[in-house]
Parts: C-alpha cells; sequence; structure tokens
C-alpha cells in the first residue's frame, strides 16, 4: 500500500509494516475485530490515527475513535489534525455527528450517552478505533456498532478483570515491535533497573486482584518505608527529573512532606487536582531540570513529558498493564536522554521479569487464564489475600443470586477513570443489592428483610469506599452507611412496586 502520509509527519518502517499488515486483514474480512498491540513509547496514537486516514480516504466512511480520558481525546484530536484528518471531538458540551466531519474521537460515556438519546446512529460509522482496548469499559459500547469494523489498541493485550478476557471482543491479535527491539533501533531509552526489596506481606489484595489503596497506603507511608524511599532517590535518581508512583493519596502527600523536608523540588498530582492546577504543575515539571512529581493514578496514560530521566515505583501491584505504563512514562527517547532509570519498590520486577524482557502476547491473549495462574504464582508469598467474604449464613439467604461480590475499589478506580463522580460507586452497588433482594424474596416484606441482613456488607463496602476517598471523615461515614440503608430500602419498595405483582404486597 502506498504511503500517501503528509510530510510533516513521519510514520516509521515498523509502523508501516504493521498498517499494512492491518488492512490486509481487513481486506480479508469486513467484519473484523481486530487486537493491535504496541509498546508504550511505540507511537500506538500515530498508528491508529493513520489508520483511520486512510481508511476514510480508501473507504470513505465515518471513524469514531473512544478513549477513556479527556487528555487522550485532545491528544488524538491533535494527532488526526497533524496528519491532515479532519476531525471533531464529542464531549458533553459539543455536537453530534455532522456532515462536513468524518472522524469523531469520544471518550466511551459520553458517546454512549448520544447514542441512547438517539442524537448518533451508531450504523453510520464504518470504523471503530479503541484506545487502551484493555479497559472493559469499552464493552459497553461493543455491541452498539455491529456492522463497524473494530480494531482495539493497547501495549499489553491482557484484560483488567480476568473473567472478561480480551479474545471474546477480539478474533485477531496483531503484535508490533518488542521494547527490547524498539531499544536497540533507537526509539526508546534503554532502562538502568534498580531493585530495593521489599516486605510486603502486609498487604491485601482486592476482589479482583491488585492490592489495596488501604494496605498500600499503611506500608508506605511509613517512617521506614519514607526513609527508604528518599535513600534509594537519592542513590539513584538525585539531579535527574523523576517520577514517583504511589497507590495512595496518603502516600503520596506523605512523599511530597517528606521531600520538602529534605530541601528537594517536588509537587503532588492525584485525580483531585483541578485542571488549572495540573497544568501549572505539568509546566513546572517540564522546565524545572531536577523536578520531582510524585502521583497517584494519573500520569499512567495521556502524559507525554520525554525528559523524564527516572522513574520510581513507590508500590506493589499485580497489574502487568499499570506496571508497563508507569515505567514507559521514562521510556521517551531524545537525542541528549539514551537511558533512564527505575527504581523498584514493590518486587515488581521479580513478579513480571525486566520492562525490556520479551512476552509472548499471542498466549497471553489466547490463554489469559494460564497467563493470570503464571501472574499470580509470581505474587505468592509478595502478599496475603483480603478474606472479605459473606458468612455461609448469610450466603445462603441468596440462594438464586450467582455473583454477590463487589469489588469497590476497582469499581471506583473505573469511575475515577471515566471521569464519573465517586458516588457512582455508591450507586452501583446498591443497584447491585436492591436485584440480589428482588431475586430472592416472593414479598416486599421478605425483600426489606434481606437488605437488613446485609448489613454487616453494607458497612463493609461503605467502609472500603471511604478509604478510597482518602479524608473523609468519621461522621461522614456514619451518616453515608445509614443514607445508604436508606436509600437501599427506598429503591426496593419502588422496583417491587414496578416488578412484582401488587397482591405480593407486605403480608
Amino acid at each position: 500500500m502506498k504511503n500517501n502520509t503528509p510530510a510533516s509527519t513521519s510514520i516509521y518502517n515498523y509502523q508501516e509494516r504493521d498498517i499494512d499488515c492491518i488492512f490486509e486483514k481487513l481486506e480479508q474480512n469486513s467484519k473484523s475485530k481486530l487486537l493491535y498491540q504496541l509498546p508504550t513509547g511505540g507511537g500506538k496514537t500515530v498508528v491508529f490515527s493513520e489508520i483511520a486516514r486512510r481508511f476514510i480516504e480508501q473507504y470513505g466512511k465515518t471513524v469514531v475513535i473512544l478513549t477513556h480520558r479527556k487528555e487522550l481525546c485532545t491528544q488524538t484530536s491533535g494527532v488526526l489534525k497533524k496528519l491532515g484528518v479532519r476531525n471533531t471531538t464529542i464531549t458533553s458540551a459539543s455536537g453530534n455527528f455532522k456532515p462536513d466531519y468524518n472522524c469523531y474521537v469520544a471518550m466511551v460515556e459520553t458517546l454512549r450517552n448520544r447514542i441512547k438519546s438517539k442524537r448518533i446512529n451508531p450504523r453510520d460509522v464504518g470504523l471503530v478505533i479503541i484506545d487502551e482496548a484493555h479497559h472493559n469499559s469499552f464493552r459497553k459500547l461493543m455491541g452498539s456498532f455491529k456492522k463497524a469494523i473494530v480494531i482495539g489498541v493497547t501495549a499489553t493485550p491482557f484484560s483488567s478483570d480476568i473473567s472478561k478476557p480480551m479474545k471474546h471482543h477480539y478474533d485477531t491479535l496483531i503484535t508490533g515491535e518488542s521494547i527490547a527491539s524498539l531499544i536497540r533501533e533507537g526509539f526508546l531509552a534503554k532502562p538502568q533497573s534498580f531493585i530495593a526489596e521489599v516486605e510486603t506481606n502486609s498487604l491485601k489484595t482486592g476482589i479482583h486482584g491488585d492490592f489495596t489503596v488501604s494496605s498500600s497506603n499503611a506500608l508506605y507511608s511509613s517512617p521506614a518505608l519514607q526513609e527508604l524511599l528518599l535513600k534509594v532517590y537519592r542513590e539513584n535518581a538525585l539531579g535527574k527529573k523523576t517520577l514517583i508512583f504511589n497507590n495512595g493519596i496518603s502516600t503520596s502527600l506523605k512523599v511530597l512532606e517528606t521531600f520538602e523536608a529534605a530541601g528537594i523540588p517536588i509537587r503532588h498530582l492525584d485525580n483531585k487536582t483541578t485542571d488549572d492546577e495540573r497544568k501549572q504543575i505539568l509546566k513546572w515539571f517540564k522546565k524545572t531540570k531536577d523536578a520531582v512529581l510524585t502521583s497517584v493514578s494519573i500520569l499512567t496514560t495521556g502524559f507525554d513529558e520525554p525528559t523524564v530521566q527516572h522513574v520510581i515505583l513507590n508500590r506493589a501491584t499485580t497489574s502487568i498493564t499499570l506496571y508497563h505504563q508507569m515505567i514507559g512514562r521514562g521510556a521517551r527517547r531524545l537525542p541528549s536522554k539514551k537511558t533512564f532509570g527505575i527504581t523498584d519498590l514493590g518486587n515488581n520486577i521479580q513478579r513480571f521479569g525486566e520492562w525490556e524482557a520479551p512476552i509472548d502476547w499471542q498466549f497471553v491473549f489466547e490463554k489469559p487464564e494460564a497467563f493470570a495462574k503464571q501472574l499470580q504464582y509470581n505474587a505468592v508469598g509478595n502478599s496475603s489475600v483480603q478474606s472479605h467474604g459473606m458468612s455461609a449464613e448469610l450466603r445462603a439467604k441468596f440462594p438464586n443470586t450467582l455473583e454477590m461480590a463487589f469489588d469497590v475499589e476497582s469499581t471506583y478506580q473505573e469511575v475515577i477513570d471515566t471521569e464519573k463522580k465517586p458516588k457512582t460507586v455508591i450507586q452501583e452497588s446498591i443497584r447491585q443489592q436492591a436485584k440480589m433482594c428482588m431475586d430472592n424474596a416472593e414479598t416486599l416484606s421478605e425483600a426489606i428483610a434481606l437488605a437488613e441482613a446485609l448489613q454487616p456488607e453494607i458497612q463493609w463496602r461503605v467502609k472500603e469506599y471511604v478509604k478510597c476517598l482518602d479524608h473523609a471523615s468519621k461522621n461522614y461515614k456514619d451518616w453515608l452507611i445509614e443514607d445508604y440503608q436508606n436509600r437501599l430500602k427506598g429503591l426496593i419498595i419502588k422496583l417491587f412496586s414496578k416488578v412484582k405483582s401488587p397482591l405480593a404486597g407486605i403480608m
């Protein structure tokens, strides 16, 4: 296929090979659902933007690109414009599909709402490109584009929820250049790893497997770990532009306090930082040669600062995706930067292997359960599993319910990633428990009795939710438990009047 890319934008040879391979697959199957893997720093946005350009040029059909963060929407729209693709971003304040555009960039929830309100017709779309496709939030929209070709793009083709493997949504995986090859060819900087072993037996894991914020905060905010962090920073990264990744806001704020006391230039970012503050902090970080930026779940995607010289993993994770994303923030190559440093304080390199080590992504895609077991095996001895579960007596009250678990922390993270309000977590939890009560009761009084029996579970869920908020007071938690119980009963009464027979009232 001839490359007619505008001269102002370079498509590298390895990217060109991947694009040609993808179009060959599309020509073989007009209903393709392809998953494309390329390492962080390999130029995924450029690749799928060029795919969009050529698809429009070749087929004349509308392209929709889905992301899960505002920053990614803006970044993608900018790359498309550089490639000569006339596009617009669909936001809560912007319009719908327009005759003079054939490429749209949107966040999942925004587009979903437009489709539900029938302001956008998904049948008009010929190609859907999903950025960071390992996120499960995209599943909500897959069924809306039944006639469109779907291309998912990710650095790690491994679902964030093992119960929802990516092979259920994509037919074929196309793998791009490896990290080692991109380093060898001069596209990525070469890592230099420093490992400080940390005793992580106190860490707990949530239902979906990653370490909880509360147990991470307790460990990494401790004086001993703060002292170790400062020590390894001085040994490995002093004077270098450095990113520090944490699992909790309390920990990151403690890092800020510790480094400020040591006279080190540092700023803190988390998902509660306002847009204006974020811009000011990132501007400071860019222009300050020896700046340190400590953060929580905010710089793993949609952030590109090539001058980062060192990355400190001040946390443990069981997510290989997060592991690659964090390290990838320091891997951008510059003429003056051929290497970068990694300091691991969470036994992550031991768990996943060196960042640049080869991974058989085809095996991961085709056998996700087996790969997950490997990761779990590697994590054994590094953590204790959080033993939260219902008593057998309570479980027996809900024989018609298969799935009673609710991962508060993972739901909270997904809510933040999709830029919804935190209280959405409580709303989803209440809806789930209301359905449990409805499914296992014949009368309204029985349903309300089941809701009252759930009080220990409700208290646990609220406690976990409050931990995610970090700074909520005990009074707020107590109020929230009472409000939760009242809203659960109210929803059951409302649903019962609609679903159940009028004769099945309170007996």
